[in-house]
């Protein structure tokens, strides 16, 4: 935790932009570069850029590691129920043309869909990772 006023003010400013910055990568990925991927490392790097500055503890009572373990298993359920539901309507897996009268309207809704569950997942278990590497580290430090 640092507590130096300059990197924190200097993170709580950019930590808002770094979170915007993952939601534009989060819906403009079906248009260019970018997707839930990308989004879910970059908001993961926001909520690591809080733990370091303000601390673990901080950064875990803000998200919970329970709240983390929820969104890892919703992310997972949204992209894999985005494709079950096409098979339920007698589509291929993933196949998302069922989600609107317009069949290329529907891929679009389907690949929205699907990209936010993978970015949901991706920053859940990213900041799973993240918890516990720096709880193994503030275990092992003395008191």
């Amino acid at each position: 935790m640092s507590d130096l006023p300059i990197p924190r003010v200097i993170s709580q400013t950019l930590i808002p932009f770094i979170f915007v910055f993952a939601l534009y990568v989060q819906f403009h990925g079906d248009y260019g570069p970018g997707g839930g991927f990308q989004a879910g490392v970059i908001f993961t790097a926001g909520c690591i850029l809080h733990g370091l500055v303000f601390g673990l503890a901080a950064l875990r009572a803000a998200i919970p590691p329970a709240v983390v373990r929820v969104l890892a298993a919703l992310g997972l359920t949204i992209y894999a129920g985005c494709g079950a539901a096409a098979m339920a309507f007698g589509r291929a897996y993933l196949d998302y043309a069922y989600l609107a009268a317009d069949p290329a309207h529907g891929r679009h809704y389907g690949i929205l869909i699907v990209e936010f569950g993978v970015g949901v997942t991706v920053a859940a278990t990213m900041l799973a990772v993240f918890y516990a590497f720096a709880g193994r580290r503030e275990a092992a430090e003395p008191d």
